[in-house]
């Protein structure tokens, strides 16, 4: 999607987008229209029951200079400080338009500083972004048209600052996208390509460890999720040197199960192709690298996948197993459906010894448990230190990606002990999302900053929200980067 700012509203062919607030005299937001096209806008806004709520759109078409305009007033609501409240009114408005037939949309920016302008334009092309590439047969009414978006009258700033957010939309393009594919297109060394080509150019260094690599090094938490498929798994390094030499980077690890069929604990097959998205989290992780290295961000991050593919073979791991991970800790495998923790804590391992990272933050589409707690509307949290959960919650409200924090404790710790080994991989279904942060927890190092968030509910959508529509959501990517921005830059 292309986004321009412009200082008056352009001439030619487009359709028009007024922005109306609860306290707007109606008449005056109108005011650059002939008195016939007033007085239409405002029968339809009525006849439509218009109560400029936020999102609520009015569409009617006016006559100017002899052509049909189409005429859109969008509700902005009362005044208040959400700061994703201007990304959910573009996003209506392009999803009002975009198989509509319309090519171009004009946006009257007046009264917006560069902030909002840039909030406004962001989530009208976030919500642009569709996946059609095996679809072959699209009816005409279903392709999309809208190619352009211009935004006039904006605050002084804004077309210096939209260069953040273009980088964001490279971002949460690379994450939908990598989300989206199916897993015969898209497994570890694949997942690699595509992130390696999207990073090329851009400063970010990149390293992979294969599975003698990780062997050498007592991986085997994550090399044992990957013993039953033909696609070996792999550990993929991104590093970004944007800040001060030699400071600490903050460090963001992502859950990459390319596929997950529950291995040996096999999953129920309906539904099971879902499980394409698994890796939602290493998708975040590698968006958020791509948007922080397109905006030459002033701080030092290193982003860590752990990609492997969760299949059942005559070789593949058994539950009732027992596995030592990289930290020596051993651990017995109940359900090899719980797989996600297993290459994370060989992740983490590694990313806390070659790091040595002022904060350590995973993300996973890790239980299901969190989906029955928190539904589709919030991410879970879990931290060690109170700090970087406050940052991280605070980031989220501001990008429109939502944390809800979750308790820990040593009374859900003990649940995770086994018999035979140092701790079990599974446990009983009560708070199972809390004891799986908690075994995740069990190989944080002694004094690292630590945040896990369960992705689960948010890494995929059946409906369409203001800012994407039915499908991948691109979560993670937006939290990370003004977590970031507001955290470990400047």
């Amino acid at each position: 999607m292309k986004v321009s700012f412009a200082a008056t509203r352009p001439q030619g062919s487009h359709a028009l987008a007024i922005p109306v607030r609860s306290e707007d005299a109606l008449n005056h937001r109108l005011a650059d229209l002939d008195s016939a096209a007033r007085a239409l806008a405002e029968r339809s806004a009525e006849a439509q029951r218009f109560e400029r709520e936020i999102g609520a759109i009015a569409e009617t078409f006016i006559d100017e200079d002899g052509a049909a305009r189409r005429l859109l007033l969008v509700g902005y609501g009362a005044k208040q400080d959400e700061v994703a409240l201007h990304e959910r009114v573009g996003g209506a408005l392009t999803a009002k338009l975009l198989t509509s037939g319309e090519t171009k949309l004009v946006i009257d920016a007046r009264g917006l500083d560069a902030g909002a302008a840039c909030g406004l334009a962001f989530g009208a092309a976030a919500r642009s972004w569709r996946y059609d590439l095996y679809r072959t047969k699209l009816g005409r009414k279903q392709k999309p048209t809208l190619e352009e978006i211009v935004l006039f009258g904006a605050g002084e700033g804004a077309k210096k600052a939209w260069a953040a957010y273009d980088a964001m939309l490279d971002g949460l393009d690379l994450t939908r996208t990598l989300v989206t594919e199916p897993a015969n297109v898209i497994y570890p060394e694949s997942f690699i390509e595509r992130v390696r080509a999207a990073l090329d150019g851009t400063g970010v260094d990149i390293q992979v460890l294969d599975e003698k690599q990780m062997a050498k090094l007592g991986m085997n938490a994550l090399l044992g999720v990957g013993r039953g498929s033909a696609r070996p798994p792999r550990l993929l390094v991104m590093r970004w040197n944007g800040g001060t030499p030699g400071k600490k980077p903050v460090a963001l690890v992502g859950k990459g199960i390319t596929f997950d069929t529950g291995g040996i604990s096999i999953k129920p097959a309906q539904g099971m192709e879902a499980m394409k998205w698994d890796m939602g989290g290493a998708g975040a992780v590698a968006g958020a690298m791509l948007s922080l290295a397109k905006r030459k961000a002033k701080a030092n991050v290193v982003g860590v996948c752990a990609l492997a593919e969760n299949m059942p073979d005559g070789n593949a791991q058994r539950p009732g197993d027992v596995v030592t991970s990289m930290s020596g800790q051993t651990i017995e495998v109940i359900n090899t459906d719980a797989e996600g923790r297993l290459v994370l804590a060989d992740a983490m391992t590694w990313t806390q010894r070659e790091l040595k990272p002022a904060a350590m933050i995973d993300l996973a589409t890790l239980t299901g448990a969190m989906v029955i707690s928190l539904g589709h509307e919030y991410a879970g949290m879990f931290s060690n230190d109170d700090g970087l959960a406050d940052a991280l919650f605070n980031a989220g409200a501001a990008s429109g990606d939502k944390l809800w924090r979750l308790p820990m404790g040593e009374a859900y710790d003990r649940i995770m002990d086994s018999q035979i080994a140092d701790m079990k991989n599974s446990a009983s279904r009560e708070g199972g999302s809390i004891t799986a942060a908690c075994f995740l927890g069990r190989f944080v190092d002694e004094g690292v900053k630590w945040a896990h968030l369960d992705i689960a509910g948010m890494a995929w959508a059946d409906k369409a929200s203001h800012l994407y529509d039915k499908g991948a959501t691109g979560f993670g990517v937006a939290l990370l980067d003004r977590y970031i921005a507001a955290n470990h830059e400047g």
